[in-house]
């Protein structure tokens, strides 16, 4: 069997709605990210499927591919309040990718379960002939909650800056 998903959990001592609102922020994605890739973000706070921002990328950061500084266009797929956020990028690359990251939260007694996912099962033919999945591992998905949690606990973005 392929693997074509990782999924990650951490318990994180907030409430689902503090950790939401900093996944629906552009900024907040930039903030936790543990890859090194995202560099800035443009855009509003998404609220609904079909919502979009900017995301200005590295990619040396993964020192991989030789894009250099590029943008990526997130979209949301999946938006259920305090529940799950999830997303798919439109980036140069073409064909589109089409792999998902995304959060799903549960309230637990001592604040929020919290699974981060990348999948790339749907991805395009090309990209799986490619044999590249994942971009990003399942240690790097681990640290980005790591930092999501110190976020959450100072207070939000504006406590870490």
């Amino acid at each position: 069997m392929t693997i074509e998903r990782l999924e990650v959990e951490r318990a994180v001592a907030a409430d689902p709605t503090t950790i939401f609102r900093l996944l629906c922020d552009p900024m907040g994605h930039v903030g936790i990210d543990s890859s090194g890739m995202l560099m800035d973000a443009t855009g509003e706070p998404v609220a609904a499927v079909g919502d979009s921002f900017v995301v200005h990328m590295d990619r040396e950061a993964l020192n991989d591919y030789p894009m250099g500084l590029y943008d990526v266009t997130v979209t949301i797929t999946t938006f259920v309040p305090d529940r799950e956020i999830a997303w798919t990028i439109l980036g140069q690359i073409r064909p589109q990718i089409g792999h998902v990251y995304g959060y799903s939260l549960a309230p637990i007694d001592e604040g929020t379960l919290v699974t981060s996912y990348y999948d790339w099962s749907s991805i395009d033919p090309v990209w799986k002939e490619a044999g590249i999945f994942p971009v990003i591992s399942e240690g790097a998905l681990r640290a980005t909650l790591g930092i999501l949690s110190r976020t959450v606990a100072r207070g939000g973005l504006s406590a870490t800056a």
